[in-house]
């Protein structure tokens, strides 16, 4: 389909999917409790003849356009786009602000259902220009461990017919509206919480000698974990130990009995991973046993590192060139951050790219996750766009 073509369908149902859009993030829902979301999506493919099915994985939906034109046993394409929102109290004064209270779709995940819909409604429309059958996954839970993604896995999603290579864009505030961002090979880290509880021998402050210091307990063992962390890790593999609550009920002449640690740990390496696990363990056992006391770690194993495959995504960047303009292509800096589309990249070939939805102009500049995040709208016809493009040339 030639791009004025794509063009013209785009814009014809802009208007809808912006209504769309603005729906979900009226009513947004915690992860994993997307019921009410589920069944929106569900209504819309259902208003357009797509033939889908609802619950998988409890509330994820999975779409087939183009099935009856192709063998039933040909590999078929994936497009993703994620269903909840977080616990966020919205600040944005607008005419859809957020309905539900202390939740906002602060990640935009919002505009991924709604842009990943209207790209459903085109493709359903011209399924016979298509060329491999297309699988269309709003998975839920992809802000809360263990992700939906890896739900959506064991449910099958990958089967059945089979996925042999899967794409999803992700909103970038950071980047203005008409703008899109890739990345062959490494781009995301792994994602780990760490929760660490430190039980010590309370008292007085004036009599520490009588006491296990459950504050100290928790300082050595960060300290030490820091130095090792520096010394252990391989030349060139990113990672971050970032510790955000050290927490301890005593006083200025009180000394408590237990502490709280939590905090979070990423890279970009398994092999680097697992040995970290075995430093923060072994820490955790050698500072107990030197102060007296006990030190309980959990490591709470989050989404892997997410590696674009460079073939797909240097095609990624031809195709958007030749659409778009090479002056609103760009390449992406590593990230730190985490995503659980990742979960897909371990088992076939994956591109995750980045849609700009910031405007300057109009005060649109604040970052996911805070409560006056927000997006300039027309970013949702450049990601319809990109998205049928990759069901059209895949």
């Amino acid at each position: 389909m030639s791009p004025d073509r794509l063009s013209l369908l785009v814009n014809d149902i802009f208007t809808l999917v912006q209504s769309w859009r603005q729906h979900i993030h009226r009513h947004p829902e915690p992860s994993f409790q997307e019921k009410n979301t589920m069944l929106f999506v569900s209504e819309i493919l259902s208003r357009y003849g797509i033939e889908h099915e609802t619950n998988v994985a409890e509330t994820g939906v999975v779409a087939w356009i183009g099935a009856e034109h192709h063998s039933k046993d040909q590999a078929c394409v994936g497009l993703r786009a994620d269903l909840d929102a977080l616990p966020i109290q919205e600040e944005n004064d607008v005419p859809y602000k957020s309905e539900v209270d202390g939740w906002m779709h602060a990640c935009g995940h919002d505009v991924h259902t709604a842009i990943l819909l209207g790209a459903a409604v085109i493709l359903q429309a011209n399924r016979k220009d298509l060329t491999h059958p297309l699988k269309l996954i709003f998975q839920p839970g992809e802000e809360m461990n263990p992700g939906g993604a890896s739900l959506m896995m064991k449910a099958g999603v990958l089967l059945n017919p089979r996925v042999e290579k899967m794409y999803a864009l992700h909103v970038f505030p950071e980047m203005e509206v008409g703008n899109i961002g890739l990345r062959p090979g490494l781009y995301m880290a792994s994602s780990d919480e760490l929760h660490v509880k430190i039980k010590g021998v309370g008292g007085h402050g004036a009599l520490p000698e009588r006491c296990i210091n459950p504050i100290e307990m928790g300082s050595e063992w960060m300290r030490r974990v820091k130095a090792l962390f520096l010394e252990a890790c391989p030349e060139n593999v990113p990672h971050v130990l970032t510790f955000g609550r050290f927490e301890a009920q005593g006083s200025t002449n009180v000394i408590p009995s237990e502490a709280v640690i939590k905090g979070t740990f990423r890279t970009m390496d398994e092999t680097w991973r697992s040995k970290a696990y075995t430093i923060l363990s072994d820490e955790a056992r050698e500072v107990a046993s030197a102060f007296g006391g006990e030190i309980a770690l959990e490591i709470s194993k989050g989404y892997p590192f997410l590696k674009n495959d460079e073939r797909l995504t240097n095609e990624l960047k031809q195709l958007f060139t030749h659409l778009f303009g090479e002056e609103c292509i760009h390449e992406l800096s590593l990230r730190m951050t985490a995503e659980d589309f990742a979960f897909y990249s371990q088992e076939i070939p994956v591109s995750f790219f980045r849609l700009g939805v910031g405007n300057k102009e109009k005060g649109i500049t604040f970052a996911v996750h805070h409560p006056r995040f927000n997006i300039d709208e027309d970013a949702l016809k450049m990601g319809i766009m990109a998205m049928c493009s990759i069901a059209f040339q895949a």
